[in-house]
Formats: structure tokens, sequence, C-alpha cells
């Protein structure tokens, strides 16, 4: 035998394999986290679309009060308690319509108290309400007081945004309106609610 052969092997302590274990666990973790992140973007991102459905969902509230207002325009100076207690003649000002004051008492709106639309496609349930601008039930003349909007047309102008030249010369007359405040919630899923306001006349 040679002296190369006869030397006593020298003892291994294991240094690369704990080293390559403490790497291997700070990889997995990293992949844990980068999964959890990733995760996390696509549930945010689901939840916009929901959202962004839920409030295109309520243009279709808005649409149905406006074709109820039109329909039954000589019924708007008093509340409409004969199954259809989503229109009231006032404004409700001691109700909370979107659950965001909690000096008020919050608008019900899982009774009768709204008007339900059912749930579209996307499974986006519709209700929405209707207040007169007004503050009490009645003919919108003193004592009753209400939001009006009325346009100032004239023949003699600028003819800015609020102005109406008619052809011709001469002044056109245009009524004053009682406007109309439409509240419309959307649920939809992932517990989604989107609440859209519009004021018509």
């Amino acid at each position: 035998m040679s002296a190369r052969t006869r030397l006593p092997a020298r003892r291994q302590r294991g240094a690369i394999l704990f080293v390559a274990l403490v790497v291997l666990v700070a990889m997995s973790l990293a992949g844990i986290a980068l999964m959890r992140s990733v995760d996390t973007n696509v549930l945010i991102a689901g939840n916009l679309a929901f959202r962004q459905g839920a409030t295109a969902a309520g243009d279709y509230g808005v649409e149905e009060a406006r074709k109820w207002i039109g329909a039954n325009s000589t019924l708007l100076n008093f509340d409409q308690p004969n199954g259809q207690t989503y229109y009231w003649a006032n404004w409700q000002q001691n109700l909370d319509l979107v659950g965001n004051n909690p000096g008020l008492p919050d608008y019900d709106w899982t009774s009768n108290a709204a008007k339900d639309l059912g749930a579209d496609l996307a499974g986006n349930r519709v209700q929405y309400v209707i207040h007169r601008l007004c503050d009490v039930a009645g003919a919108p003349i003193p004592p009753v007081q209400c939001v009006k909007s009325s346009l100032s047309v004239s023949s003699a102008g600028a003819g800015g945004s609020n102005q109406v030249q008619p052809v011709g010369g001469g002044n056109v007359t245009l009524a004053t309106v009682v406007l109309y405040r439409v509240t419309v919630r959307v649920t939809g899923p992932r517990n989604t609610v989107s609440f859209v306001q519009a004021v018509l006349h």
C-alpha cells in the first residue's frame, strides 16, 4: 500500500448541506409569498370588476325610476302607500339612505320600502326609492317648500348654458319643475353593495 492510501479520511462536517437547506427554505418562503401576492391581486381585480358591474346596474334602476315618474305624474304630490312605498312626496331628511351617517337611522332596504327590480344576469339585485325634494307632502306651492329647477330663457342674451334663443325672437316661457332624488341600491356577488343617486325632473 502506498502512503497516500494509508492516510485516514478527513471527517465531513456537513456545512454545505446546512447552507443548502437554509437556501431551500428561503426559496420556499419566497415562492409562497409570490403565490399569495398573485392571489391577492386577482382577488382585488375581481372585487373591482364586481363593483363596476354593480355601479353599471344602478343605471338601470335610475332609468326605471324615470319611467315611473313619467307614468305617474298625477300622483306625485303624495306618498304612494298602495303597494308602492318606494315613492315619498318628501325627502325624509331624518333617514340615512346609504348607511354612512351614524347619527341617523338607516333606510330599511330589506322591507317593501324599495322597488325591487330583481337580479340581472350578473347576479346584481337592483332596488330603488324615489323622494320628491320637498319638505312635506302636498301640492308644490307655499307653504310646501320644494327644490325646483327652471331655465332662464330669453331672445336677448349671450347664449349661455341656461339660455335658449328661439328662432324669430321673442321669449319662451318654461315651467318651473320640482326635482326628484332617485337612490338606487345594488347588491351583488361577494357582498358587493353599490349606491347610485340621481336628481330628475
